[in-house]
């Protein structure tokens, strides 16, 4: 199906690599020039061969894939070969930093460079005689050299993208639906059985698993349930697996993390779900076997929980519903109308369907819109393809292809319009990168920096002729056209989640179906065609023939055993993922993988690394969390193509970082009074991305030593934390304020946090960063204010904590005189902290006043407009604060001696939704209008409060909404109203 698609990317691959690698020297000094020049040759003229084997009959299909297997094979075999020469030039440059050799060296000196040639020079030559050949069969199959057309190689970087990429519109015509399911789940009179079940049933596209997430995120389901738990089943019913799946949903301490003891999880469910009423979902099941069922339903049924818990099943199938459902209503999913399917449409093909949109568009997009049967999923695909296309002429074209493609049955609509959507994506790397992701299983999670690095590994990220773009750059714009075209679906919010589609990861599985392993080897006709591993037991790999096992390109180990000398078979591996994998001790062997781009150990048991992971040269990306082991190898250093690394805070780094020059992502810098560990190490690495902590500053000695880590150079880094050692001993407060200063970073940081700093005043850098949209200040109790942070037009999180010398926030921390500078020439109002939603102000024991913002004759000022959270904990001596929040919704009071706070910010509120109040000494009654003034009131928690001897009269009559209630340890307050429930 795809096999134009990956092998023309394969060529272009070899093609690139073999241009790079022959404008090196090696290439002349070895004699290999010649053979290289033949090398591009030959790929550049079967490439042409490689354009008409689509345009070939049927009846010549079997010899068409025969040779195009070959080519794949010699290409690959190829591209193994630079990969060593590449190998060796990084080995080379890391000996000669090293100063392993005192004397100039001849290049690949190391090993015997007569027998390194020679062994190159064959495997160069046999190629290049493979690609003679090759090129002479292709005229005898009928193939005609033909010159590429203008369809882009790699994606069309000019394509429109929209902040609404990825959004679900499947559940168009489903709100009655959902109300519907709500009412049932929520019925009272449907709690004779625990768990009562209810079916879900469609067809595959119809929008089950979407309309269930519907249910499942609905606020009266929040309401009703007070733990909710979401199980994808898919195609295999295992009861064990099942429960395991659920306690991981709800993440208790020291859980099992193996299926393999029922007792043991039935236990650790029966602690979590003790007296609670559930609600769980399976998703996408498939399981016809009645006696499965009945034994995950007795287990269930041991759960001592509340009445009235309930089970969502979605499926395809009328006999899984019939064998599932138990006294709750099924329903089954009815099709879409035509026009609900062309909504879909046109909220994927238009950057905003809600424009006016011609005639001739309507008319075309509504016939499209029939021809999608009243599917959402087709709709939703369709629309996405859709984007790509223009003018009215390409729409009209799309749709008679779309008719050729004989949609009409039902049964087969959805396939097709998938294989559509995949045969317009506008590369074959780009192809390539979809069937990739049949390496993960089914409703997993994907993690889109993870997924784009190993895409990389697998050398399917370049950047278009005469662009030049970071492969993480270009992993990315694959990605979002992914998601653009529905071939990947964007949940959450706050936390941006990624999945696709079962029917997507089916047809992911179909294009990748030959090189891909992801059961057992039943059905698997040829081994030699595997190149990519996952999901598999040990015992499924060690009966992969050894040849075959030399051609992989990626494993990903299942939970259990790894032999130690597997490993010595995956000769080509680009990507080996050990996480998880029961090992005690790391493979020596993993030296020898000169390819290997990607390495995932996190989550493994063994206590130290082999040196030998410095011969890893060509190593793109390590990940190492939650492990054992609590130091890296010196040999680290060596890895200098190293582009991201992941390690826990408390994981000892090596010397010489200066050297990783690679480097995107370090999660953390330790700083060191050594030569290889101080601050300067960092200055060496450019290209630093994301977040980055940096530690033990204490170790900077001034200011002039700080900014050799030309922090304000490194202008990708958003999040960026800057740490000193707690309950350490100071000399000179104004050495570490110079340090911090000469830490300024680029002016576009989103997030800065500052932690135990001992200078007594703050950077002047700070509130020229118009950028920041999170700052925290921890535990910087010599400072004695905060600088002016009103101004900041984009600031919407500010935390203060543990500054024991802050005694007054006033006029200057608006930043008044700032915004009163520009304004004053300006009729306009001035708006102080124009978007901040969350302050908390924590531990500022000698804190006694926060004033309000100054105010003007000539001018409003506007204050906090945005601020919906507001958090005072342990601000003991606090008497004055401002009054004025007109937004604020969560209000939290803790540990305060005087009752004035909350009487004061309580005394115009009336947008509170939840309100926190604990361990006011002073306060003897709550202030007449916190809770009369505050309808939309649904959370009030208040303890601790010694002296609270009522709550307020007449209050608890006009808290309609009050869902959650909780007063304890109030030892003077004797009762509560007369006819409150």
């Amino acid at each position: 199906m795809a096999a134009e698609a990956v092998l023309t990317f394969a060529a272009e691959g070899i093609l690139k690599k073999v241009l790079s690698l022959a404008a090196q020297e090696f290439g002349l000094a070895w004699g290999f020039k010649a053979e290289l020049r033949k090398l591009r040759k030959s790929f550049t003229e079967i490439e042409r061969f490689l354009v008409d084997v689509a345009n070939q009959p049927q009846e010549k299909s079997k010899s068409m894939e025969e040779w195009v297997k070959n080519l794949k094979d010699i290409a690959e075999d190829a591209e193994d070969v630079l990969d060593e020469f590449e190998y060796e030039v990084a080995r080379r440059k890391v000996e000669i930093q090293n100063h392993m050799k005192k004397k100039v060296l001849n290049f690949f000196s190391l090993s015997n460079p007569l027998a390194f040639r020679l062994q190159m020079a064959h495997k160069m030559q046999k190629i290049n005689a493979s690609l003679v050949k090759l090129k002479s069969e292709a005229p005898l199959l009928g193939l005609v050299s033909k010159n590429k057309g203008a369809t882009p190689q790699g994606i069309r970087w000019d394509r429109q993208t929209d902040s609404r990429i990825g959004r679900d519109g499947i559940t168009v015509g489903r709100g009655e639906v959902v109300t519907k399911i709500v009412t049932t789940l929520t019925d009272s009179k449907y709690n004779q059985e625990n768990p009562a079940v209810m079916a879900i049933v469609g067809m595959g596209g119809l929008g089950k698993t979407t309309l269930a997430k519907s249910v499942y995120n609905e606020a009266l389901i929040h309401k009703h349930f007070e733990t909710g738990i979401w199980v994808c089943v898919s195609d295999t019913f295992d009861v064990d697996l099942i429960l395991l799946k659920m306690l991981e949903q709800l993440k208790p301490a020291n859980a099992p993390s193996s299926k393999d003891n029922r007792e043991a999880l039935l236990k650790f469910l029966n602690e979590e779900l003790k007296d609670k009423r559930y609600i769980l979902v399976l998703d996408d099941v498939w399981n016809e076997d009645s006696g499965k069922w009945k034994n995950l339903m007795e287990c269930l049924s041991k759960l001592y929980s509340a009445a009235g818990s309930k089970i969502v099943v979605t499926t395809r199938s009328g006999i899984v519903a019939s064998i599932s459902e138990k006294l709750l209503p099924r329903h089954d999913l009815e099709h879409l109308s035509v026009d609900e399917c062309w909504s879909i449409i046109k909220d994927g093909a238009f950057l905003n369907s809600s424009d006016h949109i011609t005639h001739e568009f309507q008319t075309v997009g509504t016939e499209i819109a029939e021809i999608c049967g009243g599917v959402p999923l087709a709709a939703k695909v369709l629309g996405g393809i859709l984007r790509t296309k223009k003018s009215i002429e390409e729409w009209s074209l799309f749709k008679n292809s779309i008719i050729w493609h004989n949609l009409s049955k039902e049964e087969d609509r959805i396939m097709p319009v998938l294989k559509l959507s995949f045969d317009n994506l506008e590369s074959p790397s780009l192809k390539q990168c979809f069937s990739y992701c049949s390496m993960f299983e089914k409703d997993f999670d994907i993690q889109r920096e993870n997924l784009i690095q190993l895409w990389m590994a697998q050398g399917l990220l370049h950047s278009s002729p005469g662009k030049r773009k970071d492969m993480e750059d270009i992993g990315n714009e694959y990605f979002d056209i992914l998601l653009q075209s529905s071939l990947f679906q964007e949940e959450g919010i706050f936390v941006k989640r990624y999945k696709m589609h079962d029917l997507v990861h089916d047809m992911a599985e179909l294009v990748s179906k030959s090189e891909s392993l992801t059961g057992d080897l039943r059905g698997i006709g040829n081994t030699n065609e595997i190149r990519h591993v996952a999901r598999v037991s040990t015992s499924v790999l060690d009966k992969l023939p050894e040849r075959s096992a030399r051609k992989l390109r990626s494993v990903f180990f299942n939970d259990g055993e790894v032999p130690r000398n597997i490993l010595a078979w995956f000769k080509a591996l680009r990507v080996l993922n050990l996480s998880n994998a029961n090992i005690e001790e790391f493979p020596i062997s993993v030296g020898r993988l000169k390819h290997l781009r990607y390495l995932d150990i996190s989550k493994t048991r063994f206590k130290s690394f082999p040196k030998s992971i410095g011969k890893l040269y060509n190593l793109q990306t390590l990940r190492a969390t939650n492990c054992a082991f609590k130091e890296f190898p010196k040999e680290l250093q060596n890895l200098t193509n190293l582009r991201h690394i992941y390690f826990d805070e408390s994981t000892k780094f090596p010397q010489g970082i200066s050297r990783l020059t690679c480097l995107r992502t370090l999660p953390y810098f330790s700083v060191g009074n050594e030569i290889g560990c101080q601050i300067e190490e960092l200055a060496g690495l450019k290209h630093l991305k994301g977040e980055l902590i940096i530690r033990n500053l204490e170790h900077v000695k001034n200011g002039e030593e700080a900014k050799k880590a030309t922090l304000e150079d490194k202008k990708e880094i958003c999040h960026l934390s800057f740490k000193w050692t707690k309950d350490r001993s100071i000399t000179n407060n104004n050495e570490e304020g110079d340090v911090l200063e000469g830490l300024r970073p680029h002016p576009g940081l989103e997030s800065l946090r500052i932690e135990n700093f001992m200078g007594d005043k703050y950077p002047s850098w700070m509130i020229l960063l118009n950028n920041l949209k999170e700052i925290q200040l921890l535990g910087c109790d010599k400072c004695e204010g905060v600088p002016p942070f009103g101004h900041l037009p984009n600031l919407t999180e500010l935390k203060i904590n543990g500054m024991t010398n802050l005694t007054c926030l006033g006029a200057e921390f608006y930043g008044y005189d700032l915004d009163h500078n520009v304004a004053k020439t300006s009729k306009e109002k001035i708006t102080l902290f124009p978007t901040l939603k969350v302050l908390h102000i924590v531990k500022c024991n000698n804190l006694i006043e926060w004033m309000e913002a100054p105010m003007m004759s000539t001018q409003k000022v506007v204050v906090f407009p945005c601020l919906e959270e507001l958090d005072i904990t342990y601000c003991s001596k606090l008497r004055n604060v401002p009054s004025h929040f007109p937004s604020l919704q969560k209000l939290v009071i803790n540990y305060s001696d005087s009752g004035t706070p909350i009487e004061e910010i309580s005394s115009e509120l009336t947008t509170l939704v939840s309100l926190e109040i604990g361990g006011i000494k002073e306060l003897t009654c709550l202030p007449k209008g916190i809770l009369k003034n505050n309808n939309n009131l649904s959370s009030l928690r208040i303890r601790e409060c010694d002296d609270l001897t009522c709550i307020a009269p007449d209050v608890f009559g006009s808290c309609g909404s009050l869902e959650r209630l909780f007063i304890g340890w109030c030892k003077k307050l004797r009762h509560l109203l007369d006819g409150l429930d």
